[in-house]
């Protein structure tokens, strides 16, 4: 865990940085093959979806031990072809969802359950649900997106610009198709708690990337007064610098949707969960993989072509070919400097061995006739 934060605070200081705009093709290429993915299972498979939507008839049954392997079998061969949905309550009880498709009455559906399943008749609860309340609830779930859409879309442009209003309006939608498109390939059943999911992951996609925005609006300003760095330079910088604090609010929300998906809905076989853990465990994923690698990228691209930025890159790259001729040239003269600094330096250390070596002693000088000789 403390190398992890290390790593962030590396990540915030620029210590280290990860190239996400400058691979923003290889991104792209990802998101292109998982949204071609998701529509060629929404267009040949299409989505399950439940009675909610496309109306049918519901049956509760009690009887103590009644597997839901039993009812399955039960319901199947009374419906025939179809495929009704059999799943246990959790109070000791069995739901079965029979569509709306099979031509058979209610009525005669719960007296052969009655008498294969040998319980009374006063056992089944049957319930008819209309196509039409699905059909509202879709509609309305259809208002709400396009107003959301567009309530997003005009803050974003008001409180940042308009292209970071594009860049984060292609992600939500990103994030929408690869979601419902996962429900069309799994098979899993679209109900209404599936469409509050789809309409909760959008909140999620939208967090993440207006945290970047705002980091990316920080770096990024008067930064055509400069010519160091461009501007997609800079967002990367904002995007390192929020990155583990999206890979940790991603992985936190994950968790206990993930509790509800695989334990809740696999494991211990509560299928009910399905219907929303799956929408917002695929949505938290694909959010935090386009508020990274989609909508910074994005942004980036679309503000590199506006003419500022562009006169910017221009200066940068000046500046960058200046200062790498510059080294070179610095260089060339740090070898000449070299030699010559180790020319000066034998000439001064000889110069030193002479002072220090051997001292040659005056010559002796004559002594005269007169002058004593120290000698008594």
């Amino acid at each position: 865990m403390s190398r992890f934060s290390n790593l962030g605070h590396r990540l915030y200081q620029g210590e280290i940085s990860f190239d996400f705009v400058g691979r923003r093709k290889i991104w792209y290429s990802i998101s292109a093959a998982i949204a071609a993915a998701a529509l060629i299972g929404l267009t040949v498979i299409g989505l399950h979806l439940s009675i909610d939507f496309k109306g049918g008839s519901v049956y509760t049954v009690k009887k103590p031990g009644l597997t839901i392997s039993q009812a399955q079998t039960s319901i199947d061969k009374i419906v025939g072809d179809s495929t009704p949905q059999v799943q246990a309550t959790g109070d000791g009880q069995i739901r079965v969802q029979v569509s709306s498709n099979d031509k058979i009455q209610s009525t005669e559906v719960v007296q052969k359950l009655s008498t294969d399943l040998g319980i009374d008749q006063s056992a089944i609860n049957a319930q008819v649900v209309g196509p039409s309340w699905g059909q509202q609830i879709s509609q309305k779930a259809l208002t709400g997106l396009i107003v959301f859409m567009i309530l997003v879309t005009a803050y974003l442009a008001i409180a940042f610009e308009w292209r970071m209003a594009v860049a984060a309006l292609v992600a939500l939608i990103h994030d929408l198709l690869i979601t419902i498109g996962v429900y069309a390939l799994v098979g899993f059943e679209v109900s209404p708690g599936t469409v509050i999911g789809f309409l909760t992951i959008l909140g999620y996609s939208l967090y993440d990337t207006v945290v970047v925005f705002d980091t990316v609006k920080e770096n990024t300003k008067g930064i055509e007064k400069q010519n160091k760095i461009t501007y997609s330079e800079a967002a990367n910088a904002g995007l390192n610098q929020t990155l583990v604090r999206s890979v940790n609010t991603t992985v936190v929300a994950l968790l206990p949707v993930a509790a509800l998906l695989f334990i809740g809905g696999g494991l211990l076989g509560a299928g009910t969960l399905n219907d929303i853990s799956l929408a917002l465990f695929v949505g938290l994923s694909a959010g935090a993989y386009s508020s990274i690698c989609v909508a910074t990228p994005l942004l980036a691209q679309l503000k590199e072509q506006s003419p500022e930025m562009r006169a910017l890159a221009k200066r940068v790259a000046q500046r960058k070919a200046a200062d790498a001729k510059a080294a070179a040239a610095k260089a060339a003269a740090g070898v000449t400097d070299e030699v010559d600094d180790e020319m000066s330096g034998t000439v001064e250390d000889s110069i030193a061995a002479g002072m220090v070596g051997q001292r040659n002693q005056p010559v002796g000088r004559a002594r005269g006739k007169g002058r004593p000789s120290g000698k008594r």
